[in-house]
C-alpha cells in the first residue's frame, strides 16, 4: 500500500515525498487508518518495522486538518537517544507543516534546560520526552497540558522494564482525560496489557511479527570460551569491507576492553556507554550515522534508540539475559526490508540462555566453528549444563562423613 492511499493532507504527502517514503510497512498499514479515525490502540511490532512513522504521520495529519494550536501531542520514550531519533524524524515529516517539536531529555547542560523550558512555555506542538526530565519540568508549574489531544508511549515495554511505571502514571495525572492514547511496543508481556487497560479506552490491538527477527537478517553464532571473545571479534572483522558495524556487550567495562583492542588492531571504532556525558554520546552517534566511525561498541543503552540506515553487521558479544532483548539487538540491522548479518558469541555459561532465544524465535541458529587462530571452543550442549556452565554429568556431590 502506498502512503498516498491513506488520505493524508497534501502537506504531509509533500514531506513524505521529500523523505522518499513511498510504500507503507505492514505495521503502518494496520495502524494508520484506525489512528486517523481517533481510536486508542496498542500495537506490537518488532524493531525496525516503521513504528515511529505509524504513529507520527496520522497524528501530524490530524493536527494539520484541525489547525490545532499549542501542545497537541506528547510522545514518551525510555531513552534520550530515542527521543532525539524521533525528533529528527519529526523534522523530516514536518518540514512542510506549521508544526513545532522539542525533544525533552536529561542532562547537566543549563542551556539545554533553558531551551526545553522555552519550548514548553511557548507551546511546542509535539513533545518527545523521557519521563524523568518531563516530570522535572511539570513540577515547576509552567507546562500546560490542557490542549493535549494525543498521548503516545513508544517502546512501552522497555519503559516498564526500566521502572518508569510510576513516572508514567504521574505524567498521565497532568493530562486531559479526553484524549487519544497509543501504545507501541516490541513485545507484549502481561504488564503491558495491564497498563493498556488502565490508560486506553475501547482500544484496538495490532500484533505484527511478534518477537521474531526480520527475515532479512542472516543469523549465526559462535560457541566460545569467554577469553576467546575479543580475539574472535578482531578475527571476524579483519579485512572485511563493512561500512557500519555495532558490537553489543553487557557491561561498560567490556565495552571499554573491546574498543581498546579494536583500536590497538587498527580498526576505526568508538565506544558508547553510561560513563560518557550526553554531549559525548550525541557526538559519537552523529559520527556513526555519518559513517565517520565504522564500528560502534555499545552497551544496551542504545539497543532500542538507534536508527541508522544500512548497518551491515550486529555482533552480540554477550548473549542477552532476556530472550526478547536479542530481537531488539539484532533488529538494528536489516531495517525497513533491507538485509544484514547478526552474530552472537555463546560462552560456556550462556548456552541455556541462548536456547531460550531459539525457542522464542522458533529458529535454530547455525553454530559456526571458531576460526583456527582463535582456537577450539566448548561443546554446545545447553541441556547438559548447570548455572555455572559445567556439564551436569561431571558434577558430583561430596559425601559427608
Amino acid at each position: 500500500m502506498k502512503f498516498t492511499e491513506f488520505g493524508f493532507s497534501q502537506e504531509v504527502i509533500e514531506g513524505l515525498e521529500a523523505m522518499r517514503f513511498e510504500k507503507a510497512t505492514p505495521v503502518q498499514v494496520a495502524t494508520i487508518p484506525p489512528i486517523m479515525n481517533g481510536k486508542d490502540m496498542i500495537a506490537c511490532a518488532q524493531t525496525g518495522t516503521g513504528k515511529t512513522a505509524a504513529y507520527l504521520l496520522p497524528v501530524l495529519d490530524r493536527q494539520v486538518q484541525s489547525n490545532s494550536e499549542g501542545l497537541n501531542t506528547l510522545v514518551l520514550v525510555p531513552t534520550r537517544e530515542l527521543a532525539m531519533q524521533i525528533d529528527q524524524q519529526m523534522e523530516g515529516f514536518g518540514y512542510f507543516l506549521p508544526i513545532t517539536s522539542i525533544a525533552v531529555y536529561g542532562g547537566n547542560d543549563a542551556d539545554l534546560w533553558n531551551r526545553q523550558k522555552t519550548a514548553l512555555t511557548k507551546g511546542a506542538n509535539v513533545i518527545i520526552a523521557t519521563p524523568g526530565r518531563l516530570i522535572q519540568h511539570l513540577s515547576m508549574g509552567y507546562v500546560k497540558m490542557d490542549s493535549l489531544k494525543h498521548l503516545i508511549l513508544d517502546e512501552a515495554d522497555r519503559m516498564l522494564d526500566m521502572g518508569f511505571y510510576e513516572d508514567i502514571m504521574q505524567i498521565v495525572s497532568y493530562l486531559p482525560k479526553k484524549r487519544q492514547t497509543l501504545m507501541f511496543s516490541a513485545t507484549m508481556p502481561k504488564k503491558i496489557r495491564d497498563m493498556a487497560r488502565e490508560l486506553l479506552a475501547e482500544f484496538e490491538e495490532v500484533n505484527i511479527a511478534l518477537s521474531k527477527p526480520a527475515e532479512g537478517i542472516l543469523q549465526g553464532a559462535y560457541v566460545v570460551y569467554e577469553n576467546q571473545k575479543i580475539p574472535l571479534v578482531n578475527s571476524l572483522l579483519k579485512g572485511k569491507d563493512l561500512k557500519s558495524i555495532i558490537v553489543f556487550s553487557s557491561t561498560k567495562q567490556k565495552v571499554k576492553d573491546i574498543h581498546r583492542s579494536l583500536r590497538q588492531n587498527g580498526f576505526n571504532s568508538q565506544a558508547i556507554h553510561s560513563d560518557l556525558d550526553q554531549k559525548e554520546r550525541t557526538e559519537v552517534m552523529r559520527e556513526f550515522r555519518n559513517r565517520n566511525i565504522q564500528i560502534l561498541v555499545a552497551t544496551d543503552i542504545v539497543a532500542r534508540g538507534i536508527d541508522v540506515v544500512g548497518i551491515d553487521l550486529v555482533i552480540n558479544f554477550d548473549v542477552p539475559n532476556d530472550a526478547e532483548d536479542y530481537v531488539h539487538r539484532v533488529g538494528r540491522t536489516a531495517r525497513a526490508e533491507s538485509t544484514g548479518v547478526a552474530l552472537t558469541f555463546i560462552s560456556d555459561r550462556d548456552q541455556s540462555d541462548f536456547q531460550k532465544i531459539e525457542d522464542l524465535i522458533e529458529t535454530k541458529i547455525i553454530k559456526i566453528p571458531p576460526p583456527p587462530e582463535v582456537g577450539e571452543g566448548p561443546e554446545y550442549n545447553p541441556k547438559q549444563r548447570n548455572f555455572k556452565g559445567k556439564p551436569r554429568k561431571n558434577f558430583k556431590k561430596k559425601n559427608r562423613k
